[in-house]
């Protein structure tokens, strides 16, 4: 897996990974405990939590409390499925390693300040007739989706849920979660709180006016220092970069980890130059900052860069649960962790989930063939596979890796012969990989052609496991197949590991 792979080689960036959490939780940490346990009841109980999120949230005041946190932005009907793999994660883990003496809570920081609207206007859901359904909202650009009202869009989204049927039971529960005067972030939470909160998961939104006070002290604890912090990335990012990793984030010129919402409305991203700070539209001193920051605290909000070292700062974190794209880039954090005095946590990767529905299932069993494989690399897995039922088909792949193999001993052969020819061999391998690789793409192309029951079988397979061109995972909203297949689906998920690969029937 591509986290694996990714963490194998950011080790020596990731001070502490998953075989750490025990130790990250056992050790002590400073926070703001009952602040913030207080703080969270009075949010979770304004937009409905049930008692279990709020018993979860309580814990939080325990001396030797810890959290395992994940989290994502606020995306249309919860976004795509890995939002929900992310939460089942942390859940798992709060569960596995916390005690009445330690108590763990699994936090999902919903990402209410990011201003990407275009990330969190759309969804996909896959329907009875194995179509892809898709509804894009019309959000404005560039405004903090907690400053959205979600009541000009829930006409939209009620029509789509009920042209996309399903059971009637589960649309209902999420049509009761928009209803009411909610905003983007707020409805997101009570989605997440509708499926996932009776098993104790604890949505925070930094936005909210019950939580925003909390994080104003790492904030104005930035600005003391405004550019700092990006040094520190940047300083990271050369680093991974001399090892041949591509950096995830590198800060410009004179740009801060801090964003400032304007009187606009709008986000924009805080520059600083000779003692004075820059919107891009008006000019600021540092007293006005924290002026406004001890006034209005949800008006500045942390960059990518900076935004776990807030959440940190506030949340006694043990645990961080990511994708392999957010792992990346917290692998540049350690220097900013220690600028604000903090000890980075384990960073863990997330669970990668697959629903098979049982059209699915039925053509996977046929084929022998391993759904991952199919999804990591359709054309090759379904060659294998029917390289496995057509005689022909096999000859020709055995014959493909005989070619394969032998060129590769002669290869280990070479430098004993004339080390010279090493360079000139390993290019025309590489010649023949990309030749044998066009060969195996014509033979597949050829099965489909000739055999249409193939071809359909193919494409339902790329529809289900590969929508779009992309994971399953990152495309389709885990609640389509709830709104399918039933609470059952749900419950199945809810009783998988924490992480690796999970397959679960619809």
């Amino acid at each position: 897996m591509r986290a694996a792979f990714l963490q194998g080689r950011l080790r020596s960036f990731l001070p502490y990974g998953p075989e750490d959490l025990p130790a990250r939780i056992a050790t002590g940490r400073d926070a703001p405990r009952e602040e913030l346990a207080t703080a969270l009841e009075a949010y979770l109980k304004r937009i409905g939590a049930p008692e279990a999120s709020l018993a979860a949230a309580r814990k939080l005041a325990h001396p030797a409390s810890r959290a395992v946190v994940t989290g994502q932005q606020a995306g249309l009907l919860t976004g795509p499925a890995f939002t929900l793999y992310k939460a089942h994660s942390a859940l798992k883990l709060a569960y596995a390693y916390g005690d009445t003496e330690r108590p763990v809570v699994a936090l999902f920081w919903i990402a209410s300040q990011d201003h990407d609207t275009a990330e969190v206007a759309r969804t996909h859901l896959l329907d009875g007739d194995e179509r892809i359904r898709e509804l894009a909202l019309d959000l404005p650009e560039a405004v903090p989706v907690a400053r959205l009202s979600f009541e000009p869009y829930a006409d939209e989204v009620r029509a789509f849920l009920r042209s996309f049927g399903g059971l009637e039971e589960v649309r209902r529960r999420i049509e009761a979660a928009m209803e009411g005067p909610w905003n983007y972030a707020e409805v997101f939470a009570r989605l997440l709180l509708e499926f996932l909160g009776p098993h104790g998961v604890v949505p925070l939104d930094p936005m909210a006016p019950e939580l925003a006070p909390l994080f104003a002290p790492p904030l104005e604890r930035e600005l003391d220092d405004p550019l700092a912090s990006s040094l520190a990335i940047n300083a990271a990012g050369e680093a991974l970069a001399a090892l041949g990793i591509q950096p995830s984030l590198g800060r410009p010129a004179g740009a801060t980890n801090l964003f400032l919402e304007g009187d606009d409305g709008r986000r924009r991203l805080l520059y600083y130059d000779d003692g004075r700070f820059s919107d891009g539209v008006r000019r600021y001193e540092a007293a006005e900052l924290r002026a406004l920051l001890r006034a209005d605290p949800s008006r500045i909000t942390p960059a990518a860069g900076l935004r776990p070292v807030v959440q940190d700062a506030v949340v006694p974190t043990a645990g961080l649960v990511v994708g392999p794209g957010e792992m990346a880039y917290v692998a540049q954090l350690a220097g900013v962790y220690r600028l604000h005095g903090l000890e980075p946590p384990a960073v863990i990767d997330r669970m990668h989930g697959l629903v098979l529905e049982p059209p699915v299932r039925r053509i996977l069993e046929k084929y022998e063939l391993d759904p991952w494989a199919f999804q990591d690399a359709p054309e090759e897995a379904l060659l294998a596979a029917l390289g496995r039922k057509s005689a022909s088909a096999a000859e020709l792949e055995r014959g493909l890796r005989r070619v394969e193999d032998e060129f590769s001993r002669m290869l280990a052969t070479l430098p004993a012969l004339d080390p010279t020819l090493v360079g000139a061999f390993e290019r025309s391998q590489r010649r023949l990989e990309g030749e044998i690789e066009r060969l195996r793409h014509k033979l597949l192309a050829a099965e489909l052609a000739s055999k249409r029951t193939v071809r359909d079988q193919h494409r339902r397979l790329l529809v289900h496991l590969r929508p779009m061109g992309r994971p399953q995972e990152r495309v389709y909203s885990f609640l389509g197949f709830v709104l399918k297949r039933g609470p059952e689906v749900l419950e199945r998920l809810c009783k998988s590991p924490a992480r690796g690969r999970v397959t679960i029937e619809a």
